[in-house]
Order: C-alpha cells, then structure tokens, then sequence
C-alpha cells in the first residue's frame, strides 16, 4: 500500500535527538509512504514514489500530516476501582503523599485491585487501551504495581501479556512491585524492600521464563520519593534486578530530590520519570549518560500543582527527554497523548516540534525500541498516524480533541472514531 499526497510527511529520521537537537522533524511536504506488510519499505516525494509503483494500492492522506505513532513510555494501564473519591481531598489542598501516608492513594487502588479478579482487570483495562490507541499511540509501556504482594503482581503481569496479545497496539510491560510500601509492612518498609529484591524478583524471573520465554524480561522500577523508597532502598531492589538481568527504570524526582536521577544514572537506568525537583548536579548527570528523563505532565496539571519538569534545563545540557502520559487512577487519568504534548507546550515551554520529537523517537528510545518505532524509516515498523489537519502544529496548539483520522499499526489501516477504532 502507498500512503501518499501528505501535506506533511513528518520522518524523524536519524535515531533519538539529545539536548538542541529535540526537534528535528525531516518533514517531506506531499510526502509519501510504501508499506509492505508489516514493514516500511520506501519513503519519499509522492509524484516520485506514485510515478515508479503505478499499479499500487493506496491511501490518499490529501491535507493530512502523516507521523510515526505515538509511543507513551510511562503508563499504569491496569488497576481496580478507581479514586474518584479523593479528587476532592487533593483540590482542597492536601498532599498527594499525606493521602497515601493514611492508607488512601495507591494503597486503596491496591486493596481494590487484590480482590479483582484477572478477567475484571483485563476488562477494566481494555477500554483504557482503546482509547489510547484512538488518541494515535500506537505503542505503550504499562507498569504492574497496584498488588504489592507476589501473587497479585504475578496476576498483573498475567494480565498485561493477555492485553499485549489481543490488543492492536504493542504493550512494553514493566514490573513495578516497588510502588509503595505493602500495607503489611506499614511499620517495616526494610522488610517489604527484603521482600521485594529477595524473593518477588526471583520469582518474577522464574515466571517470566516460563510464561513468556520469547519476549525480553520485563522492566524493574521503583518509586524513589519520601514516604514511599528511600534511596538505599530503590539500590537495593534495582541492584538486585540489576543482578538478575531486568533493564532498570526509576520514578524519582516527583515531590523531592532525594538521588533517584543520579542512582538511575550510576545503575545505567533506561529512563528516570517525573524528574519534577531535579536538581542541577541530576540533569548534568543525565546529560552525559543515555538515561532518558521521562517527563509526565499530565501529573503536576491532575495535582493542580504549578512545577513541571525543568525540560529547558534538560534540553540545554543536552538531556535525552521524552513525553508519556502516567495514565492511572490517582494523579492523571489520561489516555491522551495529544493533551500530554498540548501541556508540554504550555507549561514546560517545548515547541510542537520538540513536543513531537518527546513523544515519537525519543519516547521510542524509552523503553529500548527506537530501532523498530518512533520514525518513519525504510525496514521500520509500520505504526503510523494520519492526521485531520494539514500542519502538525496543530499538534500542542488544539487540546481536548482528537485529531488522529486514521491509525496504521503493523501495516494495518485502523478508522478512528471517539473512544474507539474499526478496521477501514
């Protein structure tokens, strides 16, 4: 099939784009793309690509920007119940951690997902799932985290390999047992950190052999923050993941500067998120390393709270960073990653293309795909979006709607409608 007649074919040809160089589109005006199966197999001018393949079928994207699928690096797509309830507690101004220091927060998240069963995980996600892929992302990372106990965690994962295999888009899994301290271990956080490296990572790799022997091992993180993991606590668990095998992420920097950048840095982490407090000596850390800073601003704007990553320090030191979502229950229930660019733009002063950039390529980069996705490049994937407008620049300057038209996944064309997809 030949996409062609894009008012703007956008490439972003030439790997994961570090510091000043976030921002590189490669755009081919009246671009065009040939897909062969699964694959990308030629891009170019579409008078050149249409005059050498007369006879191909094609999709004509006359007035629309062509672009890689977004890719979301940092999700917590599957969870119980919601929190519906403790919105009103956070806007009239109590701390997000002073709710999960009295048993609210993830902690009630993870009580009502204990008592789901896989079947109403699965089914609570599905629609989640849905609406991302509706919203253009075509690839996102889903952490476990809301069991905090082995048997639960192990349902979760069970739950995400399910999802990956019937869902159209792609799903990057990531084992998060270390989201907070179990409510067992209330008064012994050393002992679930015990628990955690000694004996859940173990069994996470035994089971992982065993149910998904064909599929690289899943992510390990650790939510590095006052009143959840100290610092010696997240070396202890990523050392032990480390040790077994587990590419290693890190949320650090959220509410406090407590080392989590610097010790994602020194483990050699493939991303550090949230990266709100990070202080100067972090982001020049991460400037010399290949960590990706994964900023997540729908979070602060969910927390109504006014600090957002400082992605112009990043930037300037010449920082890998990268956009995603942090859909969950608590903070920032947002499937969008159109809305993740629009604040981006806002709030941490990114222009629509770096925006772009931070949610493709360098998204892509991530969570260690950027060598199958993220661009639109001859052998690549073909997870592609056509959208209704002719500028990407209405990318970042429209929100709350949606303006992917037609989603390419695998090579297969998705119509979009609201808040769900048909094959065109």
């Amino acid at each position: 099939m030949l996409i062609h007649s894009a008012t703007q074919l956008l490439t972003l040809k030439g790997g994961p784009q570090r510091g000043r160089d976030l921002g590189s589109l490669g755009i081919i005006e009246d671009g065009a793309v040939l897909i062969r199966g699964e694959k990308i197999a030629a891009i170019g001018r579409s008078d050149e690509l249409r005059a050498s393949l007369p006879g191909e079928p094609s999709l004509d994207a006359t007035g629309c920007v062509v672009m890689p699928g977004f890719v979301d690096p940092h999700t917590h797509l599957i969870w119980g119940g919601d929190r519906s309830a403790e919105f009103a507690m956070k806007m009239s101004g109590m701390h997000y951690l002073d709710i999960l220091a009295s048993g609210g927060g993830i902690i009630s998240t993870v009580r009502a997902t204990r008592t789901a069963s896989i079947e109403t995980l699965i089914s609570q996600a599905r629609p989640r799932l849905l609406r991302m892929f509706a919203h253009g992302t075509t690839t996102a990372e889903a952490k476990t985290g809301y069991g905090l106990q082995t048997a639960t965690e192990l349902r979760l994962l069970k739950a995400l390999l399910v999802l990956d295999h019937e869902s159209p888009m792609d799903i990057s899994i990531t084992f998060l047992g270390a989201h907070a301290i179990a409510p067992e271990y209330k008064d012994d956080p050393q002992g679930y950190t015990d628990l955690v490296s000694c004996t859940m990572l173990p069994i996470v790799r035994q089971w992982w052999e065993v149910h998904a022997p064909r599929l690289p091992l899943p992510f390990v993180d650790v939510f590095c923050e006052d009143k959840a993991f100290n610092l010696e606590q997240s070396r202890q668990i990523l050392g032990a993941a480390g040790e077994l095998g587990f590419p290693l992420k890190i949320h650090a920097d959220e509410f406090d500067n407590i080392g989590g950048t610097s010790l994602a840095v020194e483990l050699g982490a493939v991303s550090a998120d949230h990266l709100v407090k990070t202080s100067g000596a972090d982001i020049a850390a991460l400037a010399r390393s290949d960590t990706v800073a994964v900023s997540l601003p729908c979070t602060p704007f969910g927390l109504a709270e006014h600090e957002y990553t400082p992605a112009e320090k990043i930037i300037d030191a010449g920082g890998i960073l990268a956009l995603a979502t942090d859909c969950n229950p608590g903070t920032a229930w947002n499937e969008s990653m159109q809305f993740a660019i629009a604040l981006a733009c806002r709030y941490m002063k990114l222009t629509p293309a770096q925006a772009v950039a931070a949610s493709t390529i360098n998204a892509a980069h991530a969570i260690r795909r950027a060598d199958r996705i993220g661009s639109i490049e001859e052998g690549k994937q073909a997870d592609l979006l056509i959208l209704s407008v002719p500028d990407y620049r209405h990318l970042g300057y429209r929100f709350g709607t949606n303006l992917v038209k037609q989603v390419v996944k695998h090579g297969r064309v998705y119509s979009v409608d609201v808040g769900y997809y048909r094959t065109a």
